[in-house]
């Protein structure tokens, strides 16, 4: 292990970068964090989860399942799902731990499975016993389609211990995002056994799929929800510009790809409509694209000053982002970690109330903890 400490910049943003046109929020002030390399060799590392016991276990999108614990890093777990399709942005994805762990021992995995010619997000369930991954099956399958990119795959657990599941959709197919009859384009809400809960949103409407939870996304790879207020936040990735962070609310519409403030990637303009009615805007927007991955909301006790805060990996843009949102606008950001240079893939708090970050690099990705000096 290395330790690492440096004292991190701030970058100056206007409000055409941040905001759709809001106000700037205010930079706060530049502050040394301590940062320590806890596991190196990392193939791609995607998504990070804590057990109980204070360990944790990491998925590499071009590798297996690895735990980190007792400052060692072990091999890939056997038992992992298969017909794993680790092509483009896709691969194994993201891991989530069961609310109730400690007496089902239950972990849940996504990742892009293998359909035909073609592809589609699935949900694996496991019992993790300490070394391997036991009578594990897949629960759920998103619908099928071409190319690998824009996947999904972000979970999280919400207090009722529902599972609300991101599914991505490439651009070719980006109206699909906006029809209720497909998963591609959407946050799911599931029940633990990969079933649509009977209180979702649509369950009652025969014209729509009954684990829709939010539509209208494109391509989203942060998700978390503030214990102390219960806010749900998520964050996607626009094509040229246009990366959002929305506050999710059941049943509601977030607009891609008919309300967007993203370009195509010849620089054509996509649609001129930034607001619509019965469309949810965004808190805030990233133009140009920083390709936003990973996301908590601080609550812990170690730095009481950043309870609360939303920190977000960017991998586009090589650092973490903190935001403080207050009354639905983002009042203050902070960059950290941007003199590493390094594309961020995830953030979590962990139970020490530290931040643990995954470097997203392909044959060498590293797992850091960071804390304030």
């Amino acid at each position: 292990m290395r330790r690492r400490e440096f004292v991190v910049g701030v970058s100056a943003f206007g409000a055409a970068a941040c905001g759709g046109g809001r106000p700037a929020a205010a930079h706060a002030q530049v502050g040394a964090l301590h940062v320590e390399t806890l596991a190196q060799g990392l193939r791609a590392p995607w998504g990070l989860a804590f057990l109980p016991t204070g360990a944790a276990l990491m998925t590499e999108k071009r590798g297996g399942v690895r735990v980190w614990r007792d400052g060692m890093l072990s091999s890939a777990l056997a038992g992992g799902p298969e017909n794993v399709r680790a092509q483009g942005q896709s691969g194994l994805l993201d891991i989530a731990i069961d609310p109730q762990f400690a007496q089902n021992s239950l972990v849940y995995i996504s990742f892009f499975e293998r359909a035909g010619g073609a592809g589609r997000l699935a949900l694996y369930r496991a019992r993790f016993d300490g070394e391997s991954l036991r009578e594990g099956a897949v629960v759920f399958r998103a619908d099928a389609r071409s190319g690998t990119n824009h996947p999904g795959g972000r979970m999280l657990f919400l207090p009722d211990e529902t599972l609300l599941l991101v599914v991505g959709v490439q651009d070719p197919d980006r109206d699909r995002a906006l029809d209720v009859r497909s998963t591609l384009g959407k946050v799911l809400r599931l029940t633990r056994d990969g079933a649509a809960p009977a209180d979702n949103p649509f369950a009652d409407r025969p014209d729509a799929l009954a684990t829709l939870y939010t539509y209208g996304h494109r391509n989203a790879m942060g998700l978390a929800r503030d214990s102390a207020t219960g806010a749900i936040w998520l964050h996607e990735n626009g094509p040229r510009g246009g990366d959002e962070l929305n506050l999710l609310q059941p049943g509601a519409n977030y607009g891609w790809p008919r309300v967007t403030y993203g370009r195509e990637y010849s620089g054509a303009e996509i649609t001129d409509v930034r607001e619509a009615p019965g469309v949810t805007s965004p808190i805030t927007q990233w133009t140009p694209s920083l390709a936003p991955s990973g996301l908590c909301v601080y609550g812990g006790a170690m730095v009481p000053d950043w309870r609360g805060d939303l920190f977000i990996g960017m991998l586009a843009g090589r650092r973490l982002q903190r935001l403080r949102i207050r009354d639905g606008a983002v009042i203050e950001q902070e960059d950290l970690l941007a003199e590493h240079g390094a594309r961020l893939r995830d953030v979590r708090e962990g139970p020490d109330g530290a931040l643990y970050v995954l470097n997203d690099d392909a044959q060498d990705g590293e797992l850091w903890r960071v804390s304030r000096a």
